[in-house]
């Protein structure tokens, strides 16, 4: 294939031209590395490079203008609308930018356009006039000020203007009516030394620079095929066929370099694949099969700029040599998330800073770094310590001096001006950048000098125009610069597969192409309007409309296709995508035009997807597993470890022998389980005053009236410091005082009744060894008993429960199930394991009863375990702990420790329901 750019330098060599001696101008600078290339192929001798520059570069050298950014024009536009516009009128900076932007692109579009300002803002005014819903005469002041918005349109615009001129800066439009004005006087000593190569939609000021360049004997090169020029209803040639029929240059001479390309033979593939990401990892399944040279002359271009992750990401082991000619966005930086939540709580403006802002703060991989690890210990102590809202004090104090220091600055206050915000911001990233090591992390180093620029801009701008005011006004802008910046990556441009945007490929061919997203909605965008100027008054001043837009879209497509040998064309196929799934008018177009030496093959790529078969885990044994099993039973299986085995073996190894707990996290609404702690560790303080004393009356109303003190006080030591004045966890407060005063009401009542009651132990750590002969080494069982007393000479093994039990919960009808069955029996099993330990080391010779208290179901009281026999027709039951019903529990409970401990016995997974009783 012989590219555009090699056919034009060989026509200029033709006709005698030396190429370092002229200027060339190109739509973007990305093809002048090609020109460069080409040209040195040319001589055999080092020749002097030719000067290259872009069209808005072109346009800059002959205006003298320097161009300014979108931002930089809304600094200096408010300045301007704040001079016009009277003080009781005139809109907050925050206010104003949200239309002003939409302005500042029209009178860009107007200026581009040569389109005379006061005639189409009159008319604007003139049609926003008729609009208006009060014709009566007295108008509203609303109406009025509204009108004489419109009407302040030309002032703005004039005044505007002046400023920027006086400082020789101008915005892009500006400067192409400026560089038009002057293009004559340019064009008559310079023109013929001037090249403007593969331009296809211009604007009226490049085309009067244009035609003034042109005749005055510049070079202008059309890329287009004369299968497209010559199609008088084909929007490929919308803009350069409008040229030729009235451009006055074009009456007398022929357009340079239309080629005959299209219509050689390409093999075409149309591919339908769900999903963008499908779409990458198919492409890159089709480079996977490329040889190397065919590979040097491919291009990957994202229609979807978006997808450049997921196409690096699907790069196949065969590429050895890359260039990427987009920019990587910062928004992928790690910087970014950062940034973004240091705004976040900015605006939120709080004193006190929420921990779920603090935590991402500190698990930021770049301040995780740059702390060298502090922040991790910081992390551990806010989620330990349950710290739902922290203080900037508090913050600093979870960390050295020194990295206190530099950790203030991410928390900057909401009431700090937003210099000071930014200079906070300043400062954060000298930090990190002392803390990155430039061998080890280069990309990072990059992305913070680019962040570096931005804040800069940012204080210069702040400097210069007083008008951000308010937080949000800052992280506007401060995204807005972020999107205009990328890491450019540094590649060989002529070595290996190219990766580029749509915009990139003008002026270039390759012999590959796989191109994606070409979906409705993509390739072409679509209509949008931002701007203030309707359909019919663009059309009236030759504006461009979506029309004009497609058409450009239209010519990079087909360009696209002119000289490649091999297309591969990838659109979505997912219905939920934004258009539907419907893929592009491009190619409803390529298949209807149906170019006979066009191989067109259509496909549709359905991924396989595996079923997945959600099989029950199998942990076998190992000898590392049965020595760990062996340090369990010498420390002692407590009753939830047992209890966490019957429910499911594959929990007992996750947690006892992996030793693998839940994730501590800040509890935002106290937890069940926190719940029932509070009211645990109330009681045992209360309850361990009067142990070994008969408990009386007036016991129990002192510690009704100690009972809000201390239930505050366990909510402080088992959940959080922070004061509990509302939300949820008030209400929880106050459940869990009801509770407890209820329960020790519960007792006065028993007392009244005539009910001794004696406490003999409370939350009490107990332990017992097991014998169990088939182990050859110690087994113990230990836990800790929630309450121990005598009650009418009565010895009751206690446990408390914050949920709901019920009687029968607690009884039994065959010993086996006691065992095997969860959901019935982990109750009666927990206080049978208690009563055995407790009675193993203490034998009594009182009769004995264990059960549990359930705070949900007070009004029955103390409820016990039991066994349930039938003797003939009727069922008794047997409430008392004695040796037969212990020897029982512990047969059972040497066949569970036997089962854990054997060798060959698997931990089996087994399909269960979340319980919650604590």
């Amino acid at each position: 294939m012989t590219s555009f750019i090699s056919e034009i330098l060989a026509n200029l060599q033709k006709e005698g031209h030396y190429l370092p001696d002229l200027t060339f101008i190109f739509p973007s600078k990305r093809a002048g590395a090609y020109l460069k290339k080409q040209i040195a192929g040319c001589y055999t001798k080092p020749v002097f490079s030719p000067a290259i520059l872009s069209i808005e570069e072109f346009a800059e050298e002959l205006s003298e203008l320097k161009t300014l950014d979108t931002t930089a024009t809304l600094f200096e536009f408010y300045s301007v609308y704040l001079s016009l516009t009277p003080k009781e009128q005139a809109e907050d900076f925050e206010n104003f930018s949200n239309w002003a932007q939409t302005l500042i692109h029209d009178f860009n579009e107007i200026d581009r356009y040569l389109v005379p300002p006061d005639a189409i803002f009159n008319y604007l005014s003139a049609i926003k006039d008729n609009e208006h819903w009060s014709l009566q005469d007295n108008q509203t002041d609303l109406v009025k000020n509204y009108l004489s918005f419109w009407r302040k349109l030309p002032e703005y615009y004039t005044e505007l203007k002046s400023r920027l001129l006086i400082k020789q800066e101008a915005y892009q439009g500006l400067v192409y009516r400026q560089a038009s004005e002057k293009a004559a006087t340019f064009a008559k000593e310079y023109a013929q030394n001037y090249v403007f190569i593969g331009f296809n939609a211009l604007n009226s000021a490049e085309q009067l620079i244009f035609q003034q360049m042109l005749d005055q004997k510049a070079k202008v090169f059309w890329d287009i095929d004369q299968v497209h020029f010559e199609d008088p209803d084909h929007d490929v040639s919308l803009f350069i066929r409008k040229y030729a029929q009235s451009w006055p240059y074009y009456q007398s001479e022929e357009l340079e370099r239309v080629s005959s390309h299209y219509r050689t033979e390409k093999q075409i593939e149309i591919i339908g694949i769900p999903k963008s990401i499908g779409q990458a990892k198919y492409a890159g399944e089709i480079l996977s099969q490329l040889t190397p040279s065919e590979l040097n002359s491919t291009a990957v271009v994202l229609g979807d700029e978006g997808l450049l992750l997921p196409m690096l990401n699907a790069m196949p082991q065969n590429i050895d040599a890359l260039n990427i000619t987009m920019g990587y966005p910062l928004k992928y930086s790690p910087f970014s998330s950062l940034f973004e939540k240091l705004f976040d709580i900015l605006k939120a403006g709080n004193e006190n800073y929420y921990h779920k802002d603090v935590i991402s703060v500190f698990s930021n991989s770049i301040i995780m770094k740059a702390s060298k690890q502090e922040a991790e210990v910081a992390i551990q102590h806010i989620k330990s310590n349950n710290l739902l809202y922290l203080s900037k004090t508090q913050i600093l104090e979870l960390f050295t001096e020194e990295t206190g220091l530099k950790i203030a600055y991410c928390f900057p206050s909401h009431n700090n001006s937003a210099k000071e915000i930014l200079l906070d911001f300043s400062s954060l990233i000298k930090w990190f950048k002392t803390e990155i090591k430039e061998d080890e992390d280069k990309i990072n180093l990059e992305f913070l000098y680019h962040y570096h620029l931005v804040v800069e801009e940012l204080l210069k701008l702040v400097s210069n125009y007083p008008h951000i005011k308010s937080v949000s006004s800052l992280h506007h802008f401060f995204k807005e610069l972020i999107s205009t910046q990328t890491l450019d990556f540094q590649g060989k441009p002529f070595q290996g597969l190219q990766l580029m945007g749509m915009l990139e490929s003008r002026v270039l061919d390759f012999d590959t192409v796989i191109l994606t997203s070409v979906d409705e909605g993509t390739l072409p965008a679509g209509k949008s309007n931002n701007s203030f100027i309707p359909f019919e008054l663009k059309k009236t001043y030759n504006l461009p409309t979506y029309k004009e837009k497609d058409a450009v879209y239209t010519y990079h497509f087909y360009h696209l296709l002119q000289r490649a040998k091999k297309v591969y064309l990838l659109h979505n196929t997912d219905t939920d995508s934004n258009m539907g799934g419907e893929k592009s008018r491009f190619l409803i177009q390529l298949e209807i035009d149906n170019e006979p030496l066009h191989n067109i093959k259509h496909s549709v790529v359905i991924p396989e997807v595996p079923a997945i078969h959600n099989e029950l885990q199998v942990i076998q044994k190992t000898p590392e597993i049965l020595e760990k099993l062996e340090q369990l039973a010498n420390r002692g299986f407590s009753p939830s470890a047992l209890t966490t085995y019957i429910r499911n073996p594959l929990d007992f190894y996750k947690q006892y022998i992996l030793g693998i707990r839940d994730k501590e996290e800040v509890e935002e609404t106290v937890a069940y389980n926190t719940l029932g702690t509070i009211v645990h560790d109330t009681l045992e303080k209360l309850y361990k005053e009067v142990i070994e004393i008969e408990l009386s009356q007036e016991h129990l109303e002192d510690f009704i009236k100690r009972t809000p003190e201390e239930v505050e006080h366990q909510f402080h030591q088992t959940y959080s410091k922070i004061p509990l004045s509302k939300g949820k966890n008030l209400l929880i407060l106050e459940v869990v005082k009801r509770y407890v005063t209820n329960f020790l009401k519960m007792e006065i009542k028993e007392l009244a009744a005539g009910r001794s009651i004696k406490v003999k132990e409370i939350e009490t750590k107990l332990t017992a060894s097991l014998n169990i002969p088939e182990l050859d080494y110690p087994v113990n069982i230990g836990g800790m008993v929630d309450r121990v007393d005598i009650s009418n000479d009565i010895l009751r093994i206690i446990d408390y429960k914050t949920g709901k039990v019920i009687q029968s919960q607690l009884e039994i009808t065959n010993w086996e199930d006691i065992t095997t069955d969860y959901d019935k029996y982990s109750k009666p099993f927990q206080v049978l394991m208690y009563a055995l330990i407790l009675l193993e080391n203490q034998p009594t010779t009182v009769d004995a009863e264990a059960g549990v208290i359930s705070f949900k179901n007070l009004k029955e009281g103390f409820l016990k375990f039991g066994i349930k026999e039938s003797q003939g027709k009727k069922t008794i039951k047997n409430n008392v702990v004695n040796a037969d019903t212990l020897l029982n529990f512990k047969t059972q409970l040497k066949k569970l420790i036997l089962e854990i401990c054997d060798p060959e016995t698997a931990f089996y997974e087994k399909e269960i329901k979340a319980h919650g009783n604590y």
